[in-house]
């Protein structure tokens, strides 16, 4: 399984999405949010890989979280607190 990449990411740069951060199904879910990514950056210490919507509000996604993608979604789990952090490409949407 792959592993969180800037180079997976760099499509996303300048598009819209909508980002969605939750647990496992069943769990309550916080709302999907329309955003447009902005640029990508690696946090300080190098441990994560920040994805900026604006100069201030970003993801901050583990470097060892399994990461899927399809033409339409980019997602990443981190096994270790048990979150999924979900982006989708806004034309390819259906939710």
């Amino acid at each position: 399984m792959a592993h969180v990449s800037m180079q997976g990411l760099e499509t996303y740069i300048d598009q819209p999405v909508r980002v969605c951060i939750h647990g496992e199904r069943g769990e309550e879910m916080a709302p999907w949010v329309n955003k447009r990514v902005k640029k990508l950056e690696w946090c300080p210490d190098r441990t994560h890989l920040r994805i900026f919507f604006d100069d201030h509000y970003f993801f901050a996604v583990p470097l060892g979280s399994d990461v899927r993608q399809t033409e339409g979604e980019w997602s990443a789990y981190d096994k270790q607190v048990g979150l999924y952090y979900v982006m989708r490409n806004e034309e390819n949407v259906h939710v």
